[in-house]
């Protein structure tokens, strides 16, 4: 055995629950930023941050 040789391995395709947990992240970033985005502009356009039902 020689120790300056590397053995390369082939990169292994990413299992479906690994995929759809790493899509899963991304996608609760992704409703998290448009709720907040949601939320400032019914705040801006409204001018408090009350909603009508509840005046």
């Amino acid at each position: 055995m020689h120790s300056d040789q590397t053995e390369v391995r082939s990169h292994r395709p990413k299992h479906t629950a690994e995929r759809i947990q790493s899509l899963l992240g991304k996608l609760m970033l992704v409703a998290v930023a448009v709720l907040a985005v949601g939320m400032i502009y019914g705040i801006v356009t409204t001018g408090s941050a009350t909603p009508s039902w509840m005046h």
